[in-house]
């Protein structure tokens, strides 16, 4: 089954950007895969951040819009979150997921911590 793996989370001050990546594996159909960016910070639920459908669409919730965008590369198996504009309420831990055909698969997650 597909592996994914996320990197570029870390520790960066307010108003700054952090570009995340999300390295999928052990797929040959990572093309047909929608995927998603979800976060989930200290005591809330988990929720989906953004999403690129197989054909390049992308959809985000509205406390993100204009300040992230997202991104895939076929050829690589790699799908991107730029963030920018990052605030306090943007802490949480973010997962890279990919779904196919009622199949759901997730990352491991990358923190990000933003300081005021």
């Amino acid at each position: 089954q597909v592996q994914l793996v996320e990197s570029g989370g870390g520790l960066v001050q307010a108003g700054g950007s952090l570009r995340l990546s999300c390295a999928a594996s052990k797929t040959t159909i990572f093309r047909l895969y929608t995927m998603g960016w979800y976060r989930q910070a200290p005591g809330k639920q988990r929720e989906l951040v953004a999403h690129i459908t197989a054909g390049g669409s992308t959809n985000f919730t509205d406390s993100v819009q204009g300040r992230f965008t997202a991104s895939r590369d076929n050829a690589k198996k790699m799908v991107y979150l730029q963030m920018n504009s990052l605030k306090p309420e943007d802490i949480a831990v973010y997962y890279c997921a990919a779904s196919y055909r009622g199949y759901n698969y997730w990352g491991q997650g990358t923190p990000v911590t933003v300081s005021s």
